[in-house]
């Protein structure tokens, strides 16, 4: 006899016709803006006659409708293996237009620079060349298996019994139309070769209801660790239901922290692992916003305390609470140049290990991608960090 699998309904999901058609309304517009650009500034360069101007405004209009499907196709296709074919092809679209664009506005600067007309022609051919090999790099750098990081940790006063006490980081895999089961099954597999004392996954693990992503995600079941998998909301937990996803991760045996913590016993010594949800999320749950100091209520005094934030934005906070160390993700390292030089205005940490005060931040460049499968001057990274004595 066969079940049905039944699963809340997602509130975000609930106001869906809303929001598609405020984000068409909102992102249409400037999507046609910049393939207007685009067009304008290399067509009348590349297209001979009117075939080839036809030709290119024709790819501009099919990359401008392409781009927005990736999304809206979780929502109004309900097959959803086409779904993920619109996804697919919305994708690579998204990866190959951002490096056209940005080309596009080098090869202007750089005109206006040298000021020399002979350079107009060949300037114009090299944009969608060099486009495509940096997308082709990007998807081949996005798809494979990241790489292991190792970050040793100084902590002091810690005691000698934590000394090589081992934490995998994973973080950001984005488990979606694109990411599926065999490309976490391998993550799985990698981390569970480190034999680490801990797992900390800092969010962002999915982007679709449990419904679409459950028989995807029940990899992590397979995680194996001395102490187990601890794991936090980020903000795409929030955009495909959070509540409903924690669930499904407990049933799979990982621990859930929500602004909550937990104490380790290791060798006769203790450290505290809290985590907080995401730092957006009050934004959707006004009753899950994210609070570090509530999350060490109740934890016992002279121990390591280690935080669990999904954004590097928590730190102050995290810092004022008394915490050690903050393990963040969310930023992707920029994913993508030259994307990864603004997100520094937004996450002051884009990657690697930090000081704030008396507070080590590690920020994680992800262990999957976000949105186009494409990764260029900042790799993805599965980290095992080690603490040592200061």
């Amino acid at each position: 006899m066969s079940q049905t699998h039944v699963v809340p309904e997602n509130p975000v999901a609930a106001e869906l016709p809303r929001r598609i058609r405020g984000f068409a309304l909102r992102v249409l517009p400037i999507l046609a803006v910049l393939h207007l650009y685009i067009g304008w500034r290399l067509l009348p360069v590349l297209a001979y006659g009117t075939g080839g101007i036809i030709i290119g405004v024709t790819l501009l209009c099919l990359s401008t409708l392409l781009l927005p499907m990736g999304i809206l196709s979780r929502f109004v296709v309900t097959r959803q293996p086409l779904a993920d074919r619109i996804s697919w092809v919305s994708a690579l679209t998204m990866g190959l237009f951002s490096s056209v664009l940005v080309l596009t506005l080098v090869r202007d600067v750089l005109l206006l620079v040298v000021g020399s007309p002979s350079l107009t022609v060949v300037t114009a051919q090299l944009v969608v060349p060099i486009a495509l090999l940096v997308t082709l790099i990007g998807f081949i750098n996005a798809r494979r298996l990241a790489r292991v990081v190792t970050v040793d940790i100084p902590l002091l006063g810690l005691p000698a019994a934590l000394v090589g006490f081992s934490i995998v980081q994973i973080s950001d895999i984005h488990v979606g139309p694109t990411i599926k089961g065999n490309y976490l099954r391998a993550i799985v597999n990698r981390v569970n070769s480190l034999n680490p004392d801990l797992i900390a996954i800092t969010g962002d693990v999915v982007d679709g209801s449990v419904q679409q992503l459950g028989a995807d995600t029940a990899h992590l079941a397979d995680l194996k660790a001395r102490h187990g998998t601890y794991i936090i909301t980020g903000n795409h937990e929030y955009y495909s239901g959070a509540t409903e996803w924690m669930a499904e991760f407990r049933r799979l045996g990982l621990y859930g922290l929500l602004n909550e913590h937990a104490v380790i016993e290791h060798d006769g010594a203790r450290l505290v692992m809290a985590g907080v949800t995401d730092y957006s999320a009050h934004l959707f749950d006004p009753a899950q916003r994210s609070d570090p100091a509530a999350a060490l209520v109740g934890s016992p005094t002279g121990v390591p305390r280690i935080l669990l934030a999904h954004q590097r934005r928590s730190a102050e906070a995290a810092s004022a609470a008394g915490f050690d160390l903050q393990l963040s993700g969310h930023t992707h390292g920029g994913q993508f140049w030259p994307w990864n030089l603004f997100v520094r205005l937004q996450q002051p940490f884009t990657a690697g290990l930090h000081k704030l005060d008396g507070l080590w931040v590690y920020t994680s460049r992800g262990t999957g991608y976000c949105g186009p499968p494409k990764s260029f001057g900042a790799h993805s990274e599965i980290t095992l960090l080690r603490l040592g004595q200061a």
